[in-house]
């Protein structure tokens, strides 16, 4: 990454309203215990499935859970910005100013349709839209089952332009003791695809490599 340029340090995250809220709420953590600036967007949807899954009860207003979260996962002054739906004058919105790179965790399958397809309606959208334009790293962490052709089609569609996508489809190589463990190999992987050091999860066989 060019440390020059001003989102060189940042990552956009969002959360839409896919089962599977665990996996963003980790990844926010670690991104913050990384050290990166994060700009967070949460669909409404998705603060739906946060209070279904989990025992968070966030703010509607991106004001309130900016501090709310901030202070959760213990983030620097400006490190943790929560960004409301249409709030298009922001960074991740604007190819001159946007993160080098954007995780949709987790994704929709209505989500990923909207972004296969150029859809703008949502700054979520609109990130994901830049960050293709601009030939960012975008990942998205796709949560639905069963998969039908036209989730396929978008996947691929999406692939064959450099998207890495991401099936959350934790392994178990790794022996994992609870749910917090699953999580953590799905979080590992993309902060791998981040290019963050992680400890969450070692390398396959890397306890047997000499």
């Amino acid at each position: 990454m060019n440390a020059d340029h001003p989102g060189s340090d940042s990552i956009a995250l969002a959360m839409t309203g896919a089962s599977g809220a665990l996996y963003g709420l980790r990844l926010l953590e670690c991104l913050i215990a990384a050290g990166k600036t994060v700009y967070l967007m949460v669909s409404a949807p998705a603060l739906v499935v946060i209070s279904q899954e989990t025992d968070l009860r966030l703010p509607g207003r991106p004001a309130e859970m900016q501090d709310y979260l901030g202070e959760r996962y213990r983030a620097a002054p400006g490190q943790l910005r929560v960004l409301a739906r249409d709030q298009w004058h922001s960074p991740p919105a604007s190819g001159s100013s946007a993160p080098r790179a954007m995780v949709v965790c987790p994704c929709t399958s209505g989500t990923l349709s909207a972004i296969a397809n150029g859809a703008s309606d949502s700054l979520i959208e609109r990130a994901a839209d830049v960050a293709l334009k601009e030939q960012h790293k975008l990942i998205l962490v796709v949560r639905e089952m069963p998969l039908s052709a036209i989730h396929l089609e978008n996947m691929l569609r999406l692939a064959r332009l450099g998207v890495l996508i991401f099936p959350a489809s934790p392994g178990f190589y790794h022996q994992p003791q609870g749910v917090s463990d699953l999580v953590d190999f799905v979080v590992a992987r993309v902060l791998d695809h981040l290019g963050i050091a992680q400890t969450l999860v070692q390398p396959w066989a890397a306890d047997k490599l000499s």
